[in-house]
C-alpha cells in the first residue's frame, strides 16, 4: 500500500509530539512492508524514511496553504492508495485530495488524525483555581491565540473532520470531544506510540543527582505548572529536600520563574528552558517520577516516553491520561488543580523509592506490550482495509 502522510511540525526541526507521531506511524507502517511518504514543513521524508528534500517553505501558521502546491506534485507522482492529513492545518490538503479524488487512479482514501479538539482547547484558556484562589492566569500570548488563531484552527477542523472519510483521535475521550465539538459519528482511536525512531545520541551538560521530579512540555496555562508549584511548595514547607526541574518553554516561562521566586523555591526548583530530545532523555534516566498536571491534553507523548524508561507517572487524571496511566499500577492519578491531592502523591513517590521502581517497570511493560509503532500500524491497516472494503462508520450530523 502507497500511504502519504502531511503534517504542519516534524521532527527534528520541530519540537512537537504529534509531528513524532506522524514519524512513529510511518515507521510502523513500514515495518509492515507499506511504502510511506511524508510531506510536512521543512522536510520531506521518503518511502525509506530519509529526508529527501527540503520540504514545504514558509512559516508555520501559512502551511495551510503554502503546502499545497507540493501535496498536488506528491498526489501525482506517488499515487498513494490512502492520504492521511494531521491537525487541522492540513484541512486545504484535505479539500485538495477531496477533489482529487475524481479523477486520480488509484482513488485515494482520505484520513485524518487530531490529536485535540481545538474547541476544547479553547475552553482550556482560563485561570486555575484552587478553593477560591487564582493559582495562575493565561498571559497575552494565550489570550490572542483564544481569540485569533483557535477560532480558525476550530472552523479548519471541523472542515478535516468533514471531509475525510474517516476520523483518527489519539484516546477514546478525544474521539467523544471530537465528535462532539465537530459534529461527527464514528471517530477512531490510534493511540499515540513510542521507541520507533532512533534513540538520540546522549548530551552533554551539566551532571544533576539523581532521584528529582521532572516536568517535560510547553510552559502554557492548560498544562498546570502553577499546580505543580503549588504542590512543591508544601512539600518544601514540610522540610523535604524534594527538587523539581522543569523542562520546556512557553508562554508561561516568565510568570513561573516569579512564582518560583515568591513561593521561596528558587533552591528546590530549575527551570531548564527549551530541552532537546537527547536532553530529555537524559533527564528522564535520572527522575523518580514526571510529572504531568495538566487540566487538558490528547495523549501526551512524554508520558509513553518516560514509561518506556521504566519512570513512573504522577499525572492529572484528565483527557486520555488515564488511557495510559493506570492509577496504582503504572503511577498516581490525581484531581487536577488540586495541589493538596498532588503534593500527596509527590510524596508517596519520593518516601517510597522502591514502589516507585516497581511502577516504573510496570509502565515499561504496558508501554512494550501496547504503545509500539508496530502495534499502531497494524489497527491503522486493519482500519483502511474496511475502508478500502466499503465498511464506513464516519457520518456528519445534521
Amino acid at each position: 500500500m502507497r500511504v502519504l502522510l502531511v503534517a504542519n511540525t516534524l521532527p527534528p526541526r520541530d519540537l512537537s509530539g504529534a509531528g513524532e507521531q506522524v514519524l512513529q506511524l510511518a515507521a510502523g507502517l513500514r515495518e509492515l512492508g507499506h511504502e510511506v511518504e511524508v510531506l510536512g514543513r521543512g522536510q520531506v521524508f521518503t518511502a525509506a524514511g530519509e529526508p529527501r528534500r527540503a520540504g514545504v517553505a514558509g512559516p508555520k501558521v501559512l502551511f495551510p496553504v503554502t503546502v499545497l502546491a507540493g501535496a498536488w506534485h506528491t498526489l501525482r507522482r506517488l499515487r498513494p492508495h490512502v492520504v492521511q492529513v494531521h491537525e487541522s492545518d492540513a484541512a486545504l490538503v484535505a479539500l485538495l485530495v477531496a477533489v482529487a479524488r475524481r479523477f486520480l487512479r488509484p482513488r485515494p482514501r482520505l484520513v485524518a488524525l487530531l490529536q485535540v479538539s481545538y474547541l476544547e482547547e479553547m475552553r482550556a484558556v482560563r485561570p486555575l483555581r484552587h478553593g477560591g484562589r487564582v493559582l495562575g492566569r493565561p498571559g497575552s500570548v494565550e489570550k490572542r491565540f483564544l481569540w485569533t488563531k483557535a477560532p480558525l484552527q476550530v472552523v479548519l477542523g471541523w472542515l478535516t473532520s468533514r471531509l475525510a472519510e474517516f476520523v483518527l483521535a489519539p484516546s477514546r475521550r478525544t474521539a467523544d470531544e471530537i465528535e462532539r465539538d465537530y459534529r461527527v459519528r464514528g471517530v477512531r482511536v490510534l493511540p499515540n506510540v513510542t521507541r520507533g525512531l532512533p534513540v538520540p545520541p546522549a548530551a552533554d551538560g551539566d551532571e544533576i543527582e539523581p532521584g528529582y521530579l521532572l516536568y517535560v512540555g510547553r510552559l502554557r496555562i492548560r498544562k498546570g505548572v502553577e499546580v505543580l508549584l503549588e504542590a512543591m511548595a508544601q512539600l518544601v514547607a514540610e522540610g523535604r529536600a524534594a527538587r523539581l526541574l522543569i523542562a520546556g518553554s512557553g508562554e508561561q516561562e516568565a510568570s513561573l520563574r516569579r512564582r518560583t521566586h515568591e513561593l521561596g523555591l528558587a533552591g528546590a526548583v530549575r527551570l531548564l528552558g527549551r530541552c532537546d530530545a537527547s536532553r530529555v532523555r537524559r533527564l528522564l534516566s535520572g527522575a523518580r517520577c514526571l510529572v504531568v498536571p495538566s487540566i487538558y491534553e490528547g495523549m501526551p507523548l512524554v508520558i509513553l516516553e518516560a514509561m518506556a524508561e521504566s519512570v513512573p507517572v504522577v499525572a492529572s487524571a484528565v483527557s486520555g491520561i488515564p488511557e495510559v496511566v493506570v492509577d496504582g499500577e503504572t503511577g498516581w492519578l490525581v484531581p487536577p488543580e488540586d495541589p493538596p491531592r498532588l503534593a500527596s502523591a509527590l510524596r508517596e513517590a519520593l518516601d517510597d523509592a522502591a514502589e516507585a521502581r516497581r511502577r516504573g517497570e510496570a509502565g515499561r511493560r504496558r508501554v512494550t506490550e501496547t504503545f509500539t509503532p508496530r502495534a499502531a500500524a497494524r489497527r491503522w491497516v486493519e482500519e483502511i482495509e474496511h475502508l478500502r472494503a466499503g465498511v464506513v462508520s464516519q457520518q456528519t450530523i445534521g
